[in-house]
């Protein structure tokens, strides 16, 4: 039901580092972005698998902060999503792993990115 998404980042360049990471490890990459001039001189760039459904702009973090949740193909995804998104400056905010308090199969791992917002990549395919 959603085309496509956005936040704006306080630091373009941190986030960018962070969401190349993340989404390389979940199979998807920066696939367009948008001149300064159509945006009000702000960057912003979009990521996806072929197409841009994920939109960050320079600009004010969102207060509060907010939670997405990416698709991926298999569990190795999501353990590939955590150790990515950490080693480009996430945050731990819930290692990858199964909870059962959402679903038996839910296997998630959270990652709070460079503006705090809780980034998680799940798979809900039993292993």
């Amino acid at each position: 039901m959603i085309d496509h998404f956005g936040i704006h980042v306080s630091d373009y360049d941190a986030a960018k580092r962070f969401y190349d990471a993340a989404f390389a490890a979940l199979g998807g990459s920066l696939v367009m972005t948008v001149p300064p001039e159509f945006t009000g001189g702000k960057r912003s760039g979009g990521y996806g698998r072929g197409k841009p459904y994920f939109w960050m702009t320079e600009g004010a973090a969102q207060t509060p902060s907010t939670h997405i949740a990416f698709a991926a193909d298999d569990r190795a995804q999501v353990d590939a999503f955590y150790k990515a998104a950490m080693a480009a400056g996430g945050r731990d905010n819930g290692a990858p792993g199964i909870r059962e308090h959402y679903h038996p199969n839910y296997y998630g791992a959270f990652v709070l990115d460079p503006d705090g917002n809780n980034i998680e990549a799940v798979c809900h395919k039993p292993e």
